[in-house]
């Protein structure tokens, strides 16, 4: 039924759990497994004089690469070869959701495993959700694993 799963991963515990579920489908259905990470540098105010614009991007895509590698590697200890892609986004206005769909439809995925850490009220209203932006925004089919 899937044949190509997209898991979008933070580091998190919550994102560990979808990256868990995400091989376990990928096991059962046979199917591909790519693991993103994305990186919004744009999130920092960067037109302050005293901020290293490219130290910040370097770190983040250092951060970002060794979040995949840690994910490659649970995969393939559960015997899932996975791929991996680091995102970028180079766009003000663009976001992790977005970012996170339009991958999808570009690889393309026939199914998202993304964590979801389950706020609510005021912290859900304060912190958003990137797991709840990409069901509503997604036109494939979303997986959310709720975190502990």
């Amino acid at each position: 039924m899937y044949k190509q799963i997209l898991v979008p991963v933070d580091g998190s515990d919550t994102s560990g759990l979808a990256l868990q579920e995400a091989i376990k489908l990928a096991e059962s259905q046979q199917a591909k497994l790519r693991i993103v990470h994305v990186i919004d540098a744009l999130m920092y105010p960067l037109d302050l004089e005293f901020v290293d614009v490219g130290a910040i991007q370097q770190a983040l895509r250092q951060s970002g690469n060794a979040i995949l590698e840690d994910a490659q590697a649970v995969a393939r200890k559960s015997g899932v070869e996975a791929e991996t892609k680091l995102l970028d986004i180079q766009s003000p206005g663009r976001r992790i959701a977005g970012t996170i769909v339009a991958e999808a439809e570009a690889w393309p995925a026939d199914l998202i495993v993304l964590g979801t850490h389950g706020r609510r009220g005021l912290d859900h209203l304060l912190m958003g959700s990137v797991a709840e932006d990409v069901a509503r925004r997604s036109p494939k089919p979303v997986l959310l694993v709720r975190g502990g």
